[in-house]
């Protein structure tokens, strides 16, 4: 028989223990099995000296009690309203072998969450609870059915796991290690990077060693065609570089004859005195010039250079500044 139930905070349940001459069962430690309707579900972690082990923090509202052995009267399961039974809180435990799974399905990702399918039903979860049960009246009239008091032992911290529960959740994670990953955990699990072993492995396949090798002998290999186009390529530099030193070379000539200008001033006040000079201190064929008359030669050859070199200086520095 299932019956609604109440609370053992009920109001109700202190009158009936304190009255008298009332026929009533109370029960304490009975195995049962709760229904559950799960809000949610979190995945939460452990404290530091448990290495941040991870469990499920779950939530919701009892909605039904149903005891192991039938309870008097032929009570075989307690019933709540939506908004009448306690708020139930259970944490699930992780065994070691579902924490491998886990980190097999990219635990470690930061595309790993908890399932939604598992929120929004009713689950089945283990406890134990006490009960009072008070017998209808001794004038049995018609609807008169024994009232059923329960309380639920740590219903605020139910612990839970894939024994006592028989609900193995490591299941419901959706596998993230190959999909919703970054693109460079896809490469490196492709690669089988992820799994660990004695030997290294190593960062790039055979095939595309063997591929980058090909690639560099085909770039370093010239063709046929590539040396007569750096021929041509180094004429014509060459060829520019004539045309530049000609327009140059015309340039300071023009420059020269151009009264007013540094060469100008350069070849009448500099050039043309030095030419003269030297045609003047020529020795004849059958005299031999003096040591000292060589060296004030050679002095007025390096004046006359250093001037010539300043001339010069100013000229490429007055063309860039014009430029």
């Amino acid at each position: 028989m299932r019956t609604a139930g109440l609370t053992m905070n009920d109001v109700w349940a202190h009158r009936v223990l304190r009255e008298r001459g009332v026929e009533t069962y109370r029960l304490e430690g009975v195995v049962a099995e709760l229904g559950v309707m799960v809000e949610s579900l979190d995945l939460k972690h452990r404290g530091r000296e448990e290495n941040y082990r991870p469990y499920l923090h779950m939530t919701g509202e009892l909605r039904s009690v149903t005891p192991a052995k039938v309870l008097p009267f032929g009570i075989s399961q307690v019933i709540y309203s939506p908004g009448q039974g306690e708020k139930v809180d259970a944490f699930y435990e992780f065994d070691d072998q579902q924490l491998v799974v886990l980190a097999g399905k990219g635990y470690f990702t930061s595309g790993f969450t908890v399932p939604e399918q598992v929120t929004g039903i009713e689950w089945e979860l283990p406890a134990t609870a006490d009960v009072l049960v008070l017998a209808p009246s001794e004038v049995q009239t018609e609807g008169d059915v024994p009232v059923v008091f329960t309380q639920i032992h740590g219903i605020g911290g139910l612990e839970i796991d894939l024994e006592s529960s028989g609900y193995d959740l490591a299941g419901y994670f959706a596998d993230q290690s190959k999909n919703g990953v970054p693109r460079a955990e896809a490469v490196v699990d492709a690669r089988g990077l992820k799994s660990r072993s004695d030997a290294i492995d190593p960062l790039f396949t055979e095939d595309e060693l063997a591929l980058d090798t090909e690639t560099k002998q085909v770039v370093g290999a010239p063709t046929p065609e590539a040396a007569p186009v750096a021929d041509g390529m180094n004429a014509r530099l060459r060829q520019i570089e004539a045309e530049i030193a000609a327009e140059r070379e015309q340039y300071k000539t023009e420059r020269a004859s151009t009264e007013g200008t540094t060469e100008n001033l350069y070849r009448e006040r500099v050039a043309a005195p030095l030419d003269r000079a030297e045609e003047q201190e020529v020795p004849s064929a059958s005299s031999v010039p003096t040591r000292e008359a060589q060296r004030d030669l050679n002095e007025r050859k390096l004046q006359v250079a250093q001037r010539a070199a300043d001339l010069d200086f100013g000229v490429d520095d007055e063309q860039s500044l014009g430029s």
